[in-house]
């Protein structure tokens, strides 16, 4: 009988300890759920500076679902308006501009608590070459600010998305 209650001690310690690790991880993923209010849109340069990659003040919104979808959009604050007034008769600079004024994807995610990575998996995004890949990209979060960084350009850089909680 004792060998019995020694075993049971050591499963539903086990169990326990389990249970606090599934909590702690459903916490920390709960956590990044909710509207994002874009801080900042910076880049690391090969030579560790830190500089604005969407201009002075970018605005942009990101929101996690609690089911596991995303939506990410970035945008530069003065943005280029179309001369026509008409988005099909733009100049090729005016579509060159309003490409690069903006980042915009969406689709599913998860959250790696332990790894300190989300992953996003784009459905769409408003550059083509990323429609239906995966990225995993490590995340910091402090309080009310989540950030991210891309993996690197082909230049070097690094992008980095500052985000804080719209409460």
């Amino acid at each position: 009988m004792h060998c019995y209650i020694s075993r049971m001690k050591r499963c539903l310690s086990l169990l326990a300890v389990l249970l606090a690790s599934s909590i702690a991880v459903s916490a920390q993923t709960a956590s990044i759920v909710g509207t994002w209010g874009l801080a900042g849109a910076d880049k690391l340069l090969p030579d560790g500076t830190r500089v604005s990659d969407y201009g002075p003040n970018p605005h942009g919104l990101v929101i996690f679902t609690a089911d596991g979808y995303y939506s990410v959009q970035i945008y530069r604050a003065e943005r280029v308006k179309f001369s026509s007034g008409d988005k099909l008769k733009g100049t090729p600079e005016e579509y060159k501009e309003a490409s690069l004024s903006t980042s915009v994807h969406f689709g599913r995610y998860s959250v790696d608590p332990v790894k300190g990575t989300i992953t996003f998996q784009i459905d769409r995004s408003s550059f083509p070459n990323q429609d239906g890949t995966t990225q995993v990209r490590p995340y910091e979060m402090k309080g009310d600010e989540l950030s991210w960084k891309v993996a690197p350009r082909p230049d070097g850089s690094v992008p980095i998305t500052i985000l804080r909680r719209v409460r």
